[in-house]
C-alpha cells in the first residue's frame, strides 16, 4: 500500500463526502498546485501541466480549483491588480505573506515573525486570538542610486 501525504488524504475525504472520485487528473493537479510554492493563476497551472506533458482540460482545472477552494485547501488571493484571480495552497493552515512587485507583477512569498507578532498583538488588544492572517505589501524596486534604509 502506498502512503499518501496529508493533502491527498484531506482531498480524497472531501471528494468522497460529496460522492466524487479522486481521479488521476485530480492527483496530478493537486501535486502541481503544491509544487508552485506561491500564488498562481489557473492559466499558469495549465501551462505548467502542458510543460509536463499532462493533458488535463481547462474545465477540469477550474472544477478542481473550485473543489479545493471548497475543501479549504486553496484560498483565493487578491492583489488589487484587476487581473486574473490568484490561488494559494493552504496546507495545514500555513500563513502566507506576500510582496507584490508592481513593476513586474511577480508575487514573492515571505515569512516574518515580526508580522506574526504584530498580528497577535493587535488581535489580543481587541480581545481576539489570531487563527490565520494574510499580509500583503505592494512595492516597487528602489532605484539603484537609492539604497534601502534600515
Amino acid at each position: 500500500m502506498v502512503a499518501m501525504d496529508a493533502p491527498e488524504v484531506i482531498f480524497r475525504s472531501y471528494l468522497k463526502q460529496r460522492g466524487l472520485k479522486f481521479t488521476m487528473e485530480r492527483r496530478v493537479l493537486l501535486q502541481a498546485i503544491q509544487d508552485f510554492g506561491r500564488p498562481f493563476e489557473a492559466e499558469e497551472l495549465l501551462l505548467l501541466l502542458r510543460e509536463r506533458e499532462q493533458r488535463i482540460s481547462r474545465a477540469t482545472i477550474y472544477r478542481t480549483i473550485r473543489n479545493l477552494l471548497e475543501a479549504g485547501m486553496l484560498k483565493q488571493v487578491h492583489f488589487g491588480t484587476g487581473k486574473q484571480a490568484h490561488y494559494d495552497f493552504t496546507a495545514g493552515g500555513d500563513v502566507n505573506d506576500y510582496l507584490l512587485d508592481l513593476d513586474t507583477g511577480r508575487i514573492l512569498p515571505f515569512s516574518s515573525e515580526l508580522v506574526a507578532k504584530i498580528c497577535d498583538k493587535i488581535a489580543h488588544e481587541m480581545g481576539f486570538e489570531v487563527v490565520s492572517h494574510r499580509f500583503q505589501i505592494y512595492a516597487r524596486r528602489l532605484p539603484a542610486d537609492k539604497p534601502p534604509t534600515k
